[in-house]
């Protein structure tokens, strides 16, 4: 499990063709202390495994199902790259609670500096707008954000100083893809609602059926 609160941005030193995917090496400081092979961590919100560990940088291997739905098939040397090693028990609960499993790409569909902050609008499918809720929470590139806005088929987040400064969401510009995770409260919340909706909609009866 992570938490959506970034460690450090990491920079992809180089990326290896393996048999059906890819193997980059990924520089980084803060991350490396105490990181061993089979430890997970998330990269740009992704759960990876870490292979190998060197004085100065880490690789994972990122494979066709990963490739195919998250962002990393994107990776070029040079990129920086959000980072975040899997929560510890002793860990401060700093964002929400974040699986590293995308649920779907979203794409910055406009970026607004405000007085104080940045605003992004990112276009997302309609499945993934279904689980998000105003003033709730999502992962955006394993950032946990606040959603501000709802709209046709889009959301917005504000992104503050701070989060421009220590994430990799500063780079980001307008046609970029993001990797999205929604709320694992709303998912299982949803998951007990659609066989009731499906069903005629919520009453009373329903309610007591499913324990409410």
């Amino acid at each position: 499990m992570f938490t959506g609160i970034v460690r450090e941005m990491g920079v992809v030193r180089s990326v290896r063709r393996i048999p059906g995917g890819l193997r980059p090496r990924i520089a980084a400081e803060k991350v490396l202390q105490g990181m061993r092979s089979g430890d997970s961590i998330a990269l740009d919100g992704v759960c990876q495994t870490v292979i190998a560990v060197g004085e100065d940088d880490f690789q994972v291997e990122v494979l066709p199902e990963t490739l195919k739905r998250t962002t990393l098939a994107n990776l070029r040397p040079g990129r920086q790259i959000n980072l975040e090693p899997a929560m510890g028990l002793d860990d401060r609960f700093g964002g929400h609670l974040i699986t590293g499993h995308v649920d779907g790409l979203g794409t910055i569909r406009d970026r607004r500096p405000r007085t104080g902050d940045t605003v992004l609008r990112i276009g997302a499918p309609a499945g993934i707008m279904a689980q998000l809720v105003e003033r709730g929470s999502v992962a955006v590139d394993g950032v946990s954000l606040t959603v501000v806005s709802l709209l046709d088929r889009a959301f917005t987040v504000a992104l503050i100083p701070h989060t421009l400064q220590a994430t990799a969401l500063a780079d980001k510009r307008t046609g970029d893809r993001v990797n999205l995770e929604t709320d694992l409260i709303v998912k299982a919340v949803q998951r007990w609602l659609d066989p009731a909706l499906k069903k005629g909609g919520l009453t009373g009866k329903r309610l007591a059926e499913l324990g409410f």
